[in-house]
């Protein structure tokens, strides 16, 4: 860490604290995400989801950019180097007193589908999306913390208690750990109300109460949706009957289209939810799209990028200044068995080393049923403690 001087404490949470350092080498601003746990290896740093998910999901316009990770051996110190945002969504909205415009507000909704789109595509889930872990920096949007991430074809059931509870989907409410990636659109529909609204949609002090104030918004699920969830979990579903107060009424005066949206986020049956994909194609984005196909007409006939635009080749120019790819991310069909996040492979050694060439074998298959090399993270050996 000495090629980095600390400028301020940004926050710190229950794993780790992250901090505003300045780079020694170029004079830039990153941000650094200092791990609370001790690491005993270069295998356990290996083995870190989040280390694994960056790797595998980035560079994308809409993807937290991980620069590099520095890893003391002596201390167990680990520390993320990532790029520096202005803010997070929840330091938007607090102590908001007026709405965003909605020109604003369906860009960054545009663009938190993008990123959740291109995980789920990528066979990855993050299962703790909230105002907080979604960063902006002017226009931008950005999706980071990807501790809690799962591959979208492991094993079922997973870890009950997982997201900010009041982002919780249902089906993580209801059942054993039964649930999937759609998890993510629920909690995105949820991040939605909160920009319009500037307050929780779903603000419940404990599961029961979570569960009460869905209810009293949407009401009641019918009971061919509660078999569903009766399946995996031994608890009373006798829930009273409520109707649901709408969405409508504590947002008035929204667009349908952004209300039809929400509803199809915050779809109670997780079979019934929208997809990422299928949103980005809502018509509460059509004049995004319109603009999107505008800029990629204008760029095929030579002419310059028009300025502001959020479309994905605006987007994906300014992730290709960030850092250059060899490889365009695979779109891939999902592997026929289970599989886990990828691991590096980096071999250990006494003494840790950069290994910017080295490459490492990923356990996603590409459209062509192939296994991708990709490119190995650089790990940085540090003298002094993080």
């Amino acid at each position: 860490m000495n090629r980095y001087k600390i400028v301020s404490k940004i926050g710190e949470g229950t794993f780790s604290e992250v901090m505003k350092m300045r780079s020694l080498r170029d004079g830039n601003y990153y941000a650094c995400k200092k791990m609370k746990q001790e690491f005993e290896s270069i295998d356990q740093v290996n083995n870190l989801r989040e280390i694994q998910a960056l790797r595998r999901l980035g560079p994308h316009p809409n993807i937290l950019l991980l620069h590099e990770v520095i890893f003391d051996q002596k201390s167990g110190c680990l520390a993320l180097i990532c790029e520096l945002m202005d803010m997070n969504i929840y330091e938007l909205i607090r102590g908001r007193r007026y709405p965003l415009s909605e020109n604003k507000i369906k860009n960054y909704m545009y663009q938190l589908c993008k990123s959740l789109d291109h995980i789920h595509r990528n066979g990855i889930f993050h299962r703790d999306v909230k105002p907080e872990n979604i960063l902006i920096k002017k226009d931008m949007l950005k999706l980071g913390d990807f501790g809690s991430c799962r591959s979208v074809y492991s094993k079922q059931p997973y870890t009950e208690y997982i997201s900010t509870r009041w982002y919780r989907a249902p089906e993580c409410l209801l059942t054993d750990g039964y649930y999937s990636y759609k998890m993510d659109i629920w909690s995105a529909g949820c991040v939605f109300f909160e920009i319009i609204s500037l307050r929780p949609l779903f603000p419940g002090s404990n599961e029961v109460d979570q569960i009460s104030k869905i209810h009293e918004i949407i009401g009641t699920p019918t009971q061919s949706t509660l078999r569903k969830f009766k399946q995996s979990r031994a608890m009373n579903f006798d829930f009273p009957f409520k109707k649901g107060t709408g969405l409508s009424h504590h947002v008035p005066g929204v667009s349908p289209q952004s209300l039809a949206l929400m509803y199809a986020m915050i779809e109670y049956d997780p079979d019934g939810r929208i997809s990422a994909k299928q949103a980005l194609q809502h018509s509460y984005f059509r004049d995004i799209r319109v603009q999107e196909k505008k800029t990629t007409v204008h760029r095929k006939t030579g002419g310059a990028e028009t300025s502001g635009t959020v479309g994905t080749n605006y987007l994906w120019n300014v992730a290709r200044h960030t850092q250059k790819q060899k490889n365009p991310p695979a779109r891939n069909r999902g592997p026929t068995f289970p599989v886990e996040l990828p691991k590096l492979t980096v071999p250990v050694a006494a003494k840790l080393a950069s290994y910017p060439n080295t490459t490492i074998q990923s356990f996603f298959p590409t459209q062509e049923e192939r296994l991708p090399l990709l490119k190995a993270m650089k790990y940085i050996e540090t003298s002094t403690k993080v």
